[in-house]
């Protein structure tokens, strides 16, 4: 009889012995994912399943003390940002454990472990995409012709967008107090695992264990003001409209906000188009480029079309 006990015992000694490998294996992968988003991407660590960033009512600027403070009403616009629930699982089958076969699934952990990592980033790059569709503080779109501004006590429309038809490339300003782009951290990713063969019931029903992560988060903006996109082909003028439109911009004294977009962010297909604008000295005639280094370039396949 005391037989059995030994094989479960020994049974429960390498499922351990591996659970903690796989966790090693996952940390690993995690910690070490290549990410870029926190380049130019505001992480806030949310405790709500929706956030709400008052702050966003208005850039903050001085001005001159006249008479009372002037109280800005952030309430007003503030914007809200609710949390969604992710999930990636893997399962393992018992016989595999038993047969002492796991080094098979090492890869597949750690797939998963970059794929959660990763998991932040494809959210901000999808959100950047749907700006020219999706509200950010004001009520209008992230990038849109007609963004309404205060200057001087009257009401102007401000653009932060070319229209086109061609795949969309995008100018950020990264270096103020808060980063353009918005990631609200609600729970990050950990392996989470169903070994248990009395209580569970993928072990009990299917002879399978199961190892998943799970993550709450949700992606958005902060001001429009620091970022602009464009359709159009990306060429040295659209370059230099774009980043026009975006050093000339007012707070609402009507004193210049101080914005320098610093990063060029592109799809695959706009790769040579950017370096051609911002990363050569020279122009193919021989001329000085006169905007080289006016922003550095930031390819990624997240944005492919």
């Amino acid at each position: 009889m005391p037989q059995p006990i030994l094989r479960r015992s020994s049974m429960r000694q390498a499922i351990e012995a591996i659970n903690a490998s796989f966790q090693a294996v996952f940390q690993g992968a995690f910690t070490s994912a290549p990410t870029t988003y926190a380049r130019f991407t505001e992480v806030v660590n949310s405790t709500a399943a929706v956030e709400t960033y008052a702050w966003l009512g208005a850039i903050p600027g001085m001005r001159e003390w006249i008479g009372e403070r002037f109280r800005k009403n952030l309430e007003v616009e503030a914007y809200m940002l609710r949390n969604k629930l992710f999930e990636d699982t893997v399962t393992v089958p018992r016989t595999v454990i038993e047969d002492d076969q796991v080094g098979l699934f090492r890869p597949a952990i750690a797939g998963m472990a970059q794929a959660a990592a990763e998991h932040p980033e494809r959210l901000v790059y999808q959100a950047l995409k749907a700006g020219f569709a999706s509200t950010c503080y004001d009520g209008q779109f992230f990038f849109d012709m007609d963004h309404p501004v205060q200057v001087n006590g009257k009401e102007v429309s401000v653009s932060n967008m070319q229209a086109g038809s061609g795949p969309a490339w995008y100018l950020l300003c990264t270096k103020r107090p808060v980063k353009p782009m918005l990631y609200q951290d609600r729970v990050k990713a950990e392996l989470i695992i169903q070994d248990d063969a009395a209580k569970s019931d993928a072990v009990f029903n299917r002879d399978e264990f199961v190892y998943g992560t799970r993550s709450r988060g949700a992606a958005g903006y902060t001001y429009w003001q620091l970022a602009a996109a464009s359709k159009e082909a990306l060429t040295a003028e659209t370059f230099k409209a774009l980043r026009l439109g975006m050093t000339t911009l007012k707070d609402n004294e009507g004193n210049p906000l101080n914005i320098v977009p610093d990063l060029l962010i592109v799809p695959p297909e706009l790769e040579d188009a950017a370096n051609e604008v911002v990363g050569v000295q020279r122009t193919a005639s021989g001329a000085d480029n006169p905007l080289f280094k006016k922003a550095e370039v930031l390819m990624t396949p997240w944005l492919a079309s």
